[in-house]
C-alpha cells in the first residue's frame, strides 16, 4: 500500500532544490506527508487496522523531527514550505 513510483516522482519534481535532489528535507517532508494523508484515509475506511496506525504515528513523528530541524536551521525556507504544504506552524 505505499506510495506509487509515479507519485513519488511527481512530488521530487515539485519540491527538488536541483536536478538530483531526493535527499534535501522539503523532498522528504513533502513525500512523507504524501504517505500521511494516504495513510490516513485509509484509516479512516479501516479504523481497527492498528499496523498501519503504528506506521502512521512513525511517519508523523520521522516528519515532525525533519520540520523541526528545518524551522531551527533554515527558518527563511521553512515558512512558505509549510505553508505552501499546509502543515501547522508552531
Amino acid at each position: 500500500m505505499g506510495i506509487t513510483k509515479e507519485k513519488k516522482t511527481e512530488v521530487i519534481e515539485q519540491y527538488k532544490l536541483h536536478d538530483g535532489d531526493t535527499g534535501s528535507p522539503e523532498v522528504q517532508v513533502a513525500i512523507l506527508t504524501t504517505r500521511i494523508t494516504q495513510l490516513t484515509d485509509h484509516l479512516r475506511s479501516n479504523k481497527h487496522d492498528e499496523s498501519s496506525r503504528r506506521g502512521l504515528l512513525k511517519l508523523v513523528r520521522q516528519r515532525r523531527r525533519l520540520l523541526a530541524d528545518m524551522r531551527q536551521n533554515e527558518y527563511n525556507r521553512y515558512l512558505p514550505f509549510a505553508e505552501q504544504l499546509k502543515i501547522r506552524k508552531k
